[in-house]
Formats: structure tokens, sequence, C-alpha cells
């Protein structure tokens, strides 16, 4: 198995991979960065449901959402990358196609989505964009 320096673009592409190829299902590797990234998105409705699978390896279950047949995830970007980190302030925090998608953003209060971050008035590392 390869070795990933960047496992929470990996989880991207396979949540993204998933709902292009209309998968019910993905697993990927767990980590509890990457079940707060699932949280996000199934509170801003773009996967149904995610578990934490126990066993051998400890895997995350995400179900992406399809509304008729449909995924509802158009397309997401990594924008912090392990050789290139971006910070924004509260303040800074981007509008995702005027306010149809979500930025998620690591901070001192945990994994927030831009809109949650900018309620809290806190900034942090711009992980990625969802639309």
């Amino acid at each position: 198995m390869a070795v990933l320096t960047d496992p929470i673009s990996d989880f991207l592409t396979r949540f993204k991979n998933a709902a292009r190829a209309g998968n019910e299902e993905f697993t990927a590797p767990y980590s509890k960065i990457k079940a707060d990234i699932a949280e996000i998105l199934k509170q801003e409705g773009y996967v149904w449901n995610y578990e934490v699978v126990t066993g051998a390896r400890t895997e995350l279950k995400v179900k992406p959402k399809f509304i008729d047949g449909r995924p509802v995830l158009t397309d997401l970007k990594r924008i912090s990358k392990p050789g290139r980190r971006k910070y924004v302030g509260a303040g800074e925090v981007p509008r995702v196609m005027s306010g149809l998608g979500i930025s998620i953003l690591s901070t001192p209060k945990g994994v927030l989505s831009g809109g949650s971050a900018k309620r809290q008035n806190v900034g942090g590392e711009l992980l990625a964009t969802v639309w």
C-alpha cells in the first residue's frame, strides 16, 4: 500500500469519485479530522450518513447523498495542501459559489464550516471548498 502524504485530499478525492460514479457508499481509513469533515458534510447535506467501522483497521464508511439519481456534490477543491498551507482570518472566510457551497476550516475550536467559523468569529486553516 502506498504511503499517503495528504490523507485529507485522499478522503475528499474518494468522496468526489464515489459521488460521480454513483456509488452508494465508500470507505476511507479513519482519522478524527476525516470524521469531523464527514460530520460537516452531513450537516450541510452532502452525505446521508457516515459511520466508523472497527476491525483489523478502523475505517470510515460514508454514504454520499443523491437526489433523483444525481449527486448533491457538484465539485470540491482542496485548498490548503501540505506544501502550501492557506490560513484565513475570521473576516476572510470565503463565500463559495455566492453562498451555494461551503468552505471547511480547521480552527482552534475544531473543524468548522465557513458559516460556523464566521458566526463564532474564528479563522484558521482553509482545508477545502465544496459545492
